[in-house]
């Protein structure tokens, strides 16, 4: 018997990238442009003579060695680790605005939230009268402060009774660690715990393999439900408290 749930958040809760729209329409640059144009002005400030192709390497060599810990060993640095790839790349010492470069970094998709998934928030308002909620989300670019902070301004924060963010659990998903914090949360079963998310990896085979159930959510976008090994899988979230009950 199901007595929580666990939610990915990106593509699951809120639709990932969705935000550019925004960003978009108010003419500012795309996420990309913005974090790589901040990181040059800092740098150029006190080291003019390095040149924007050398800047623009060192970023892609710290985007990379980031994805390799998020991939393969399944953390994720943080925004500050991550910059500070890019100044051993350039062989230089953090600037006088590193914090507030870091700062900037980490605030952009909480100054323009990305869009919420359709149904969501009604899905939460009446599974949280049957079940215990939890998020497990990777920080990619926005720490767990700037996620709770987005989860406030769409007033989802209170559905929610445990919180594990990849930066903060020094973990990231399919590793074991972020289902166990999440399940000593909860204080259930791994049995009676349901997760949703949208990639087979992190939010099918990693429950799959604590011994929880999984839905795989495919309304935001569709990694390949047809060959998904996933307990059910979600269309729409109108249609996630029935799923849950049939589990």
């Amino acid at each position: 018997m199901i007595k929580a749930m666990t939610f990915d958040l990106w593509d699951t809760i809120v639709v990932d990238d969705s935000d550019e729209v925004e960003r978009k329409k108010k003419g500012l640059r795309s996420k990309v442009e913005e974090r790589l144009y901040l990181l040059r002005e800092e740098v150029q400030k006190h080291h003019p003579d390095i040149t924007n192709e050398k800047i623009g390497l060192a970023f892609k060599s710290a985007n990379d060695k980031f994805n390799v810990f998020w991939k393969q060993k399944h953390v994720t640095p943080t925004v500050a680790e991550r910059l500070g790839y890019v100044f051993e790349e350039l062989k230089l010492k953090p600037t006088p605005g590193f914090g507030k470069l870091v700062h900037a970094v980490e605030y952009m998709e909480v100054e323009f939230p990305p869009v919420l998934c359709e149904g969501i928030a009604e899905a939460l308002a009446e599974l949280s009268k049957l079940y215990k909620l939890a998020i497990i989300s990777d920080a990619i670019h926005t720490p767990g402060k700037g996620l709770r902070e987005i989860l406030k301004k769409y007033q989802l924060i209170s559905y929610f009774n445990v919180f594990v963010f990849s930066d903060e659990a020094k973990a990231a998903k399919p590793d074991a660690k972020v289902f166990q914090i999440a399940q000593q949360g909860l204080g259930v079963d791994f049995s009676e715990i349901a997760h949703i998310g949208d990639r087979e990896s992190n939010d099918v085979e990693g429950p799959l393999k604590m011994g929880m159930k999984s839905i795989l959510y495919t309304g935001a976008i569709d990694r390949g439900s047809s060959s998904s090994k996933a307990s059910a899988v979600c269309k729409t979230h109108r249609d996630l408290v029935k799923i849950v009950k049939g589990l």
